[in-house]
């Protein structure tokens, strides 16, 4: 995945007002970019679309089909780093308009929003 530095790039997002949007009915799409076995340690209590960031060869070319692009999208891994690439990557090749970085990742919901999801 390759970006233009000068291009858009996703918005910040806290754990905090992801929880508000999802509990709010917003039409927000979450996609984790973490690998299965992260997402079999600590996983949202919500649906997420899972595009592994590691395989992105097998999904790139299918991303119109897997994600709206009319709908808000935030990103979220571990801790921000590879949600942030996926998210620069979404918004400046593919020309999604509205995506959103999870700051710290799924590291912040356990801390922040719920303490029951593990921390690894």
């Amino acid at each position: 995945m390759t970006s233009n530095a000068n291009a858009a790039q996703p918005r910040p997002l806290s754990a905090t007002a992801l929880d508000e949007q999802l509990r709010s009915g917003s039409a927000i799409q979450v996609v984790d970019v973490r690998e299965d076995r992260e997402l079999e340690l600590a996983r949202l209590p919500h649906p997420v679309v899972h595009l592994p960031l590691s395989r992105s060869a097998e999904w790139a070319g299918r991303i119109e089909a897997l994600l709206e692009r009319e709908r808000p999208v935030a990103v979220l891994c571990h801790a921000g780093m590879r949600s942030w690439q996926f998210g620069c990557w979404l918004a400046q090749e593919q020309g999604y308009p509205e995506v959103w970085n999870v700051e710290g990742g799924i590291e912040a919901w356990s801390r922040e929003v719920d303490a029951t999801v593990p921390r690894y």
